[in-house]
């Protein structure tokens, strides 16, 4: 095991917020930055979200559950209003979408890839 603390340090103001596009899709006015990759799964499973004003998320499910905890702003998840402090579990297969009216950065962290629905 690797015992440099810098190798799992990731400075986050460091690193540019880049669209969100996932396999193929460009989701309007949501970035990422990744914060833990998992080489085996080939993708990010703890990640920074920006949602601009108005953006949104489609409708999807979780097959192994989310947490998200709301960093800046406030998110419409599943009928519930999420502002900043708020924390979110959701059990595997919870499904639901993502609007933001105002804006949002969430800390979320998915240990697999959502079915858009």
């Amino acid at each position: 095991m690797n015992t440099n603390i810098h190798d799992y340090i990731v400075k986050t103001e460091q690193k540019e917020w880049q669209p969100l596009i996932e396999k193929g899709i460009h989701y309007e006015g949501i970035f990422v930055k990744s914060l833990k990759f998992d080489p085996e799964k080939n993708r990010s499973t703890s990640i920074l979200l920006k949602f601009e004003p108005g953006a949104s998320y489609p409708y999807h499910n979780h097959p192994a559950g989310e947490e998200l905890f709301i960093m800046e702003g406030d998110a419409d998840i599943a009928g519930a209003r999420l502002e900043k402090g708020d924390y979110l579990y959701t059990p595997p297969n919870f499904k639901h979408s993502v609007k933001s009216e105002h804006g949002c950065t969430i800390l979320f962290v998915v240990p697999e890839e959502v079915e858009i629905l």
